[in-house]
């Protein structure tokens, strides 16, 4: 059913997103389809990353141990955005494109009063992707 899978991380909460996460892979290995993991970055030094290189080497080997602890084929995409926190759902968006995603698994907070506001990450991927897209509740 599905062939190309996107799964969104954040590297410095990895463990909030565990569940989002096996999801992803357990859905990858059912299906025999690839995950790509998907980090959004900014091209300015961070407490994560000196620079995007070094952000998709980091991002890279994250998905190598994921691979390997699920036994799945997945590989990284790292993506750049000038103010990730404002161009997230823009990025991610670029990504499912730059990856031929037909399917984005990522994680979702419980919704609060804020959400009726301004959507969430997965809501937006959700309203707008032209994939299927599952959220996952953390």
């Amino acid at each position: 059913m599905f062939k190309r899978i996107m799964a969104p991380v954040d590297l410095a909460h990895t463990d909030k997103l565990r569940s989002a996460l096996d999801c992803a892979a357990d859905l990858s290995r059912h299906f025999g389809a690839s995950l790509t993991y998907v980090g959004v970055t900014s091209p300015a030094p961070s407490g994560l990353a000196h620079t995007p290189a070094e952000f998709a080497l980091k991002l890279q080997d994250f998905a190598r141990l994921e691979a390997e602890a699920h036994g799945i084929a997945a590989s990284s995409h790292a993506a750049v955005a000038h103010d990730p926190a404002t161009d997230l759902d823009d990025a991610l968006m670029r990504a499912i494109d730059d990856t031929g995603a037909d399917l984005v698994v990522m994680a979702s907070h419980v919704p609060g009063v804020i959400d009726h506001i301004w959507p969430s990450h997965g809501g937006k991927l959700a309203e707008y992707a032209k994939c299927s897209v599952m959220v996952v509740r953390l």
